[in-house]
């Protein structure tokens, strides 16, 4: 909410409503950093067992997880996720013809819903 409470839709990226200059890769970074996250914890692991999958130290794990990126490159956290077992897919194309400038954009591959199996015996 603006300060004469008016309310202003979201660019759908927050790094741009901040006005900060590389808000694309800053977006890229943390929705990186969102599935490294999401990763660990799916795997039950602890911040050591992360760091060890992944190289480096524990409290590196602990900045990352807590959205502190200014010392991780996108390159090194697609290395992460690679540690993890993840693929990491780069697609370049042109500009959509209704998009204002090109950006980095990071996508997630949807998971696959959890079925609940049944305990009954087959017939």
């Amino acid at each position: 909410m603006s300060m004469d409470g008016r309310i202003t839709r979201s660019s759908g990226n927050v790094f741009t409503d901040l006005g900060l200059a590389d808000a694309d890769q800053l977006l890229a970074k943390a929705d990186l950093a969102i599935e490294i996250t999401s990763v660990i914890e799916e795997r039950g692991l602890t911040q050591a067992e992360a760091a060890d999958l992944m190289g480096v130290d524990q409290p590196k794990v602990s900045a990352l997880v807590r959205g502190r990126l200014d010392g991780f490159s996108m390159e090194r956290l697609c290395r992460f996720l690679n540690a993890f077992g993840r693929d990491v897919e780069i697609v370049v194309r042109p500009v959509a013809g209704n998009q204002e400038r090109p950006r980095v954009r990071v996508t997630r591959q949807a998971r696959p819903s959890r079925v609940r199996r049944s305990t009954l015996p087959t017939p």
